[in-house]
């Protein structure tokens, strides 16, 4: 017996009838329902009215006599009848309907006779029927039509984030909300969106084993009791994560965001929700910019004593605009190039008066967020963005440090020609030895369909540049910085900004000419697309260990400078993740160990590798 699945939506518009004696042509269509009639009877791939019948050219043919009960129980059932199977066997008549829904059996000669009717017995079981009858109701069915269409597009995934089309226009900063605990320490997009982000975390958590570690060692322990910690941050679903273990570990957070199109909306509500003081929204001015962040550090009796920050803005306003709040913080823990660069400036210039921790050249960063966070996100934003193909089209990364190698591998890998511009000569020869060209911007910008900019720099692709680009050219940054690109020097008169999707700029010169700009020169991945969250797992956890190392830290063991982190603690990070591979590490004997000089349970290598 073949069985016939049909789909909720198609059950819906099955009419309800009475079991009784049924004539051939009425009990023959709801016996043989082929796949086509199946799918007539769903509603349309792009939406439509569940109830409306099909257009009269889509509606299934009325099966023939093959098709009846007798058919579905014979032996040749489980095969699909072919167009010459449906014919009669007979060649003198030919099978008609009359228009009462009767048979006719027509002759050669053109004479129309009526076949004998024959009463058949619908096959009704007892627990169909009971099924029939619990179909919902017209009302019913909308209700559950409803909670689909919702479910589907009000789940603010990470994907939906970025194309929000919310019709409130307000700004955050005008608005009067407040959580469900009646607080209003918060300035959020719309704190309603709580229950979506919540949901985001939680698949977050499940790629972020490290960080659901350390919250379980710290149920006794609290090692970050008495932490005010300030971040200014991606506000994503990791860093929501990240958060919530430092909360955790006995700290006390307020947040900000680094980035004015990277905020996750739901994910920020669902952080105010929970009662953390969160200040970002997506699509920020430069104005709502400053503003968060001076929310975050400027609270009546709070002093922030620890800092983790991820380019440098947070720490420049506080030092600049409280530098007594700056002095009495314990240390400061930071993630990106640019950053660290303003770190070291201000310890060159003896200005630096607390310690701080450069997570962004430890290993546990540099070799897996840098690499392989960079080697799958570069794809995702640029697909998202621009539905390119990218077999065969020419791409020039400027920068071949870590984020560079992985842009490189990534677009290699789907078929690109890939050519590289560098200022190391070491970072030059392994662009060479991997397989890429080394050019000068110059030489290739005429000719390229896509430029990436991952060096930490300013001016890296000028107006000259741009001006010399070809049309439809791609331009994006995967540097945390946005003075890579000099976007600034597009704003002018002559030149048209015409938005074609979120975080799409076409920017179209006088004689036509036309360059697709991503994200206005900011980072690609975090503000058009995700990132991979396994790997933020490293880097997050790598933050939280570097936190607990500077606040706990005795007196003295940390001068007013910058420092990397511990090996020790670098392999203490990758140990933790390993689990999720059911990896099994060797061990050293003692004999090995003694003979390597080494302790048995690491650091394995010596400050100075560089893996």
């Amino acid at each position: 017996m073949s069985v016939q699945v049909v789909s909720a939506a198609a059950a819906a518009k099955v009419p309800e009838v009475e079991l009784k004696d049924l004539s051939p042509s009425e009990a023959e269509p709801q016996v043989g329902l082929s796949t086509a009639a199946v799918g007539a009877m769903a509603p349309p791939a792009g939406g439509g009215d569940p109830e409306a019948p099909a257009p009269a050219a889509e509606r299934p043919p009325v099966p023939g006599p093959g098709s009846g009960p007798a058919a579905a129980l014979s032996p040749a059932a489980g095969k699909v009848p072919q167009a010459s199977a449906m014919k009669r066997s007979d060649p003198h008549h030919q099978h008609q309907r009359h228009r009462d829904g009767g048979e006719a059996l027509v002759s050669p000669d053109g004479t129309v006779t009526e076949a004998p009717r024959t009463v058949k017995k619908q096959i009704q079981f007892a627990d169909q029927k009971q099924e029939f009858n619990k179909r919902p109701t017209k009302i019913g069915r909308r209700s559950l039509s409803r909670s689909i269409s919702q479910s589907s597009t009000d789940s603010y995934s990470s994907a939906a984030s970025y194309t929000d089309s919310s019709d409130d226009e307000t700004s955050p900063r005008d608005k009067q909300q407040k959580n469900s605990k009646g607080s209003s320490d918060f300035c959020v997009k719309n704190i309603k969106q709580a229950e979506f982000g919540r949901r985001e975390i939680e698949i977050a958590e499940q790629e972020m084993p490290a960080l659901m570690a350390l919250r379980k060692r710290a149920q006794g322990e609290k090692p970050l009791a008495g932490a005010k910690i300030v971040g200014c941050t991606h506000i994503t679903a990791q860093t929501a994560v990240l958060m919530e273990t430092l909360g955790a570990l006995g700290a006390q957070c307020r947040w900000a965001a680094c980035n004015i199109y990277s905020t996750l909306n739901e994910v920020a509500a669902a952080l105010a929700e929970s009662g953390f003081p969160v200040f970002a929204w997506k699509g920020e001015s430069e104005d709502d910019f400053w503003w968060c962040i001076d929310r975050c550090v400027n609270v009546e009796g709070w002093q922030p004593n620890m800092i983790l920050d991820d380019g440098g803005d947070l720490t420049h306003w506080i030092y600049k605009k409280y530098p007594n709040m700056f002095k009495k913080i314990k240390g400061i823990v930071e993630e990106s190039v640019t950053g660290v660069h303003r770190l070291y400036q201000l310890s060159k210039a003896g200005k630096l008066c607390v310690p701080a921790m450069n997570v962004n050249d430890s290993v546990t960063k540099q070799k897996f967020d840098n690499l392989y966070c960079c080697r799958e996100s570069i794809l995702d934003g640029l697909k998202r963005t621009t539905d390119m193909m990218f077999g065969g089209k020419q791409v020039v990364v400027c920068g071949y440090g870590e984020v560079g190698k992985g842009c490189c591998a990534a677009l290699k890998a789907m078929g690109s020609i890939v050519y590289v511009t560098e200022i190391d000569p070491i970072c030059a020869l392994q662009a060479c030895m991997d397989g890429f060209r080394l050019v000068k911007l110059n030489e290739v910008i005429r000719q390229v369909d896509i430029v990436i900019t991952c060096t930490g720099n300013k001016n890296v692709v000028t107006r000259e540049h741009l001006d010399r680009m070809k049309n439809g050219c791609i331009v994006c940054n995967m540097g945390h910085s946005n003075t890579e690109i000099d976007v600034a020097s597009l704003r002018t008169p002559e030149l048209t900004w015409e938005r074609v999707r979120s975080q799409v700029d076409h920017v179209i010169w006088p004689d036509g000419k036309r360059i697709v700009l991503l994200a206005e020169g900011r980072l690609l991945n975090l503000s058009c697309s995700t990132v991979p969250t396994f790997v933020l797992s490293i880097t997050a956890t790598t933050q939280a260990l570097a936190l607990i190392e500077l606040y706990n830290a005795p007196e003295g063991r940390y001068k007013q400078d910058v420092y990397l982190l511990p090996k020790k603690m670098d392999e203490y990070v990758a140990s933790l993740h390993l689990p999720t591979f059911d990896a099994h590490l060797t061990e050293l004997t003692d004999e090995q160990a003694k003979y390597l000089g080494l302790n048995k349970n690491g650091p394995f290598k010596p400050n100075y590798y560089r893996y």
